[in-house]
């Protein structure tokens, strides 16, 4: 089986933040590929499906927290415990200020880069979690980095933001096959990013 899971802070008033593009992805792909019907589990939102790969179906499990982001950890080892999955099939996808807007990589491996929810998930289930790291850029200044992320996209942001999650959820097969090198390239191809932001990211 393969976890996707999305970090993301639950409730209205957060849905539209920087924070909650990984709960967007999530929602995208549960649209693009016929998931089930969503369920409260593992202290969580969870849909059920299958992800084709050259015909063949990859049962898949769709999360969204709703622990809050910076505890995203204690649902995700829950589910995988109860279906033992370990942590090589687990995906997380997260809003990364590491990145310019629209940029995306896969990573796997390696420390939380401070961000607080893969803390909580590295410190439950070790550092071999894939990352789908979504770019949203960042402010400039450490201390406007809470605001930023707990801020809504702009509207000049929602093109390059509508076509990446579309491009995550188009190319999931790739990931379902385990070839993140290739979901990466595909996305990039997909949804390629904007050339000109005035935010300092690289």
């Amino acid at each position: 089986m393969l976890i996707l899971v999305g970090q993301g802070n639950p409730g209205d008033k957060y849905a539209g933040n920087r924070h909650n593009i990984g709960f967007m992805a999530i929602d995208e792909i549960a649209s693009t590929h016929d998931f089930g019907p969503w369920k409260s589990k593992f202290q969580s939102q969870i849909a059920e499906g299958n992800i084709l790969v050259d015909g063949r179906p990859v049962k898949t499990l769709l999360m969204k927290p709703q622990t809050f982001y910076n505890e995203t950890g204690r649902a995700v080892s829950e589910a995988a415990r109860f279906y033992k999955v370990d942590a090589e099939n687990i995906v997380v996808f997260h809003d990364e200020i590491d990145l310019a807007p629209g940029r995306f990589r896969m990573k796997q491996g390696g420390g939380h880069s401070g961000n607080n929810g893969m803390r909580s998930i590295i410190s439950h289930m070790g550092q071999d979690v894939r990352r789908a790291r979504m770019g949203v850029g960042h402010p400039g200044d450490k201390s406007r980095v809470m605001n930023y992320v707990l801020a809504d996209f702009p509207k000049a942001d929602q093109e390059w933001m509508k076509a990446l999650l579309d491009a995550c959820a188009r190319a999931a097969n790739h990931l379902a096959a385990g070839d993140d090198e290739r979901y990466q390239t595909e996305v990039l191809r997909l949804a390629p990013a904007p050339k000109n932001d005035p935010r300092k990211a690289t």
